[in-house]
């Protein structure tokens, strides 16, 4: 990841970056990807960790059956509703509530 902050992309790809590394580890990749952010850059964070998305990202994108089907702020979303959209269930969970 070093390599890519050197480089200044125009965006940042991060697949599960902090699965399995220290708290340390982690609060310097939220750091970097704080830093990308303020500086305009695009940052994509891919990580099954619900709690993590909610309390990291601005936007959530979520995939059902390899497509993005719903994008939206963070603030509009709860892990119920993002298991619900993932699994293709999102309507049937909207018309329980």
């Amino acid at each position: 990841m070093a390599d890519c902050s050197i480089t200044t992309p125009g965006f940042l790809l991060l697949d599960e970056p902090t699965r399995g590394i220290d708290v340390g580890s982690k609060a310097q990749i939220y750091r970097l990807m704080n830093e990308l952010a303020g500086q305009g850059k695009a940052v994509v964070f891919v990580s099954s960790y619900l709690p993590e998305l909610l309390g990291v990202c601005d936007r959530i994108g979520v995939m059902c059956r390899g497509e993005f089907s719903c994008v939206r702020p963070v603030a509009e979303w709860s892990e119920q509703e993002i298991i619900l959209t993932a699994v293709g269930q999102a309507e049937l969970g909207e018309a329980a509530a």
